[in-house]
Formats: C-alpha cells, structure tokens, sequence
C-alpha cells in the first residue's frame, strides 16, 4: 500500500476535486463510498460527484439526536438529485445502556464521556458502513480547523483497517463551497444561514460568533484540539 499511496498521493497533490473524484471512479467505482453529515461541503461533494463519479455510494450515520431539518435536507437531495443515502444507526442496545447508567446529558461532563457518546453513536456505526469498502471520501477541508490543518488530498485510514481515505475539497475555502453550491442550487441545510457553519448532532451544535474558528460551534465547552468525534483522526503533524 505504502507504494500505491505514494504514487495516488504525487499524482493528486493539488488536483481538482473533480479530478480527485474521477480517479476514485476508476479505481474503486461502487467499492468507494461517500460519507455525508450533509453540512456544505457534504451537499457540493456529493453534487461534484454526481457529475464525475455516479458510481460510488452515499451513506450518512443517524446518530438519532441530528435535528429535523437535517432529514428534511437528506430527502431534498435524495428527491433532487437522485440519489441513494445509505442510513446506519447505533445499536440500540449500546445507546439504552448509555443512556441509563448515565443519563442524557453525560457528553457534557467530561471529554471522555463525550468521545464515548461519540463512539456509541458514531464511530462504531462508521466501522460497519465502511464494512467490505476499498476507500471512502470525505468532505474534510484543511480551513475548518486546527486539527484539520494538514488534511492530505489522498491518504490511508489505518484506523479502519488500511482502507484509501480521499479528501477532494482538502483545499477548498468556505467562499469556494459557497460559490459552488449556489452557482448549482445544491439545497443546503438552513442552519448555515443561521451562522452554523458546522453541523452535528442537536446538543453539541451552535451556531458561531463573529469571528470564531469555523468548527467553534462544535463541543462548544471543549478546547480546540479535541474538537473531534473519532471518525477523523489527525495524522501527526510534519
């Protein structure tokens, strides 16, 4: 693998996402799949890959505390663009034991109560979804945020078994997502004009103060650098 990457990460280093994507439907084709929280970059990869990439999946994880308007954006774009949203949930027996022993608001106490909310709900969904893909593609961008700052546009998730992990719009700004998806009129969440560039789960999601970090909405009560669930691990910097 280390050679592949090696090669994949020379010849994307700088690409357009478009030919990020069209590489990944060469290569992995319905193997790959696309991992959406529907915030904006979400809604202008899955567009962009619509147009260059139609084979590869849409899946999304209902964590079961995302806000309606969240759904009533995944039916708009289901309906609009024609697509299929994979949907994966937590086990349901993880979640009532959680919630029991700890209550509702646990995430709230501690980081480690945060981040073992986070895995019930989310990374061990992530880890089945992936289940049996080559690689899978995300909407991380190296703007949003400290520990997104290094975001390559090709690398290897080893934390889920080695599988390609793609970041077409690594270098993309918020002005060039916007621009994208208004001059496609890709429906996009409501909350973004309601200063809530980052979107979540209901509890651990605000909208942002002027001039906050983009991701500042996100665990609000946290410092920075643990301003992440588990799903995206940072790399070590160089």
């Amino acid at each position: 693998m280390s050679d592949a990457l090696s090669s994949a990460a020379a010849e994307l280093a700088g690409a357009s996402a478009e030919q990020v994507l069209g590489w990944a439907e060469r290569r992995f084709g319905a193997t790959a799949a696309i991992a959406s929280s529907f915030g904006l970059e979400d809604v202008a990869l899955i567009h962009l890959a619509r147009k260059v990439a139609p084979s590869i999946r849409i899946f999304t994880l209902d964590t079961g505390r995302l806000p309606p308007e969240t759904y009533e954006l995944m039916d708009r774009l289901r309906l609009k663009l024609d697509v299929e949203i994979e949907t994966w949930f937590p086990e349901a027996s993880r979640v009532e034991a959680l919630v029991r022993q700890k209550g509702f608001l646990s995430f709230r106490e501690s980081i480690e109560n945060r981040k073992e909310c986070c895995t019930i709900r989310k990374v061990e969904p992530l880890r089945r979804a992936l289940a049996g893909k080559a690689a899978w593609i995300t909407g991380l961008r190296r703007e949003q945020s400290p520990t997104r700052e290094h975001v390559p546009e090709v690398e290897v998730d080893r934390d889920h078994g080695g599988l390609w992990k793609l970041n077409p719009l690594a270098a993309w700004t918020t002005a060039q997502v916007w621009d994208y998806v208004k001059a496609n009129k890709v429906p996009y969440h409501p909350f973004h004009d309601q200063g809530f560039p980052s979107l979540g789960c209901a509890p651990c999601t605000r909208a942002v103060k002027p001039g906050e970090p983009l991701r500042a909405g996100r665990w609000w009560w946290e410092s920075p650098e643990h301003k992440e669930c588990g799903i995206h691990l940072p790399e070590p910097k160089p």
